[in-house]
């Protein structure tokens, strides 16, 4: 099959999502579409050369928003059915909720609206569908109780991005999630993968069930899901 597969900045379901996806890109060819966020968050959590790598040559592009500027001209094979299937996963709310007001000002939600003109199959894996709370995954934290301010951070030292600042918090936008810091610093003052509980907003779940109802999208509850609906 031939596939495009979009991802947004969340980091709830991404490392499931990217796992998902390299197994796919064994079998078939997948363009991958970065938003911006997208992009910024995959680098965070350690993960975007891991995307990298599964993309080169044509229908296998990874395609970023920066790169496509304002036409987004990558999109229109959609529209062309140049695709068997589109995969958005994860999905943010806030992309959820520009793709039910039919809003496309970002690469992603551009080849969500040239699939719907199109007629190529949508799944969207959203991070907000069930009210409540969830557990979800930071990227690298700097824990300040466990911060005795040396004054050598080895971990400042070990960072080949410059990425911690004044030893009070990690420039996440700097950060490629490699953890050289964590295993560093002596006082186990740098986490990756700590796991906290978000709370699920009224209107991010009033917008993933009007996304449920719109032609030629399919809601899914999780990446591993998608596996169902690849030939």
């Amino acid at each position: 099959m031939r596939i495009g597969w979009a991802i947004t900045g969340a980091g709830h379901l991404l490392s499931e999502s990217v796992e998902i996806l390299e197994k796919l890109a064994n079998n078939h060819e997948i363009t991958v579409f970065l938003s911006n966020a997208g992009e910024e968050v995959l680098k965070m959590y350690g993960l975007y050369e891991r995307v990298a790598k599964i993309t080169g040559g044509y229908y296998r592009e990874l395609a970023i928003d920066r790169n496509q500027r304002f036409s987004y001209p990558i999109s229109g094979r959609f529209s062309l059915g140049k695709y068997d299937l589109l995969i958005v996963s994860p999905t943010t709310s806030n992309t959820v909720a520009k793709i039910v007001n039919g809003i496309s000002d970002s690469i992603v939600t551009n080849v969500v609206a040239q699939s719907g003109k199109g007629r190529v199959k949508t799944l969207i894996v959203p991070v907000d569908i069930e009210s409540g709370d969830v557990e979800t995954v930071l990227p690298s934290k700097l824990e300040l109780e466990k911060c005795t301010g040396c004054d050598v951070c080895e971990a400042s030292k070990s960072c080949s991005q410059n990425a911690i600042i004044s030893k009070t918090e990690i420039d996440l936008l700097k950060c490629i999630g490699c953890e050289e810091c964590r295993d560093a610093c002596p006082f186990g003052a740098i986490s990756a993968g700590k796991l906290i509980d978000i709370h699920m907003r009224d209107i991010d779940i009033e917008n993933t069930h009007k996304l449920i109802l719109m032609e030629g999208i399919t809601v899914l509850n999780n990446p591993n899901e998608i596996k169902d609906y690849v030939i």
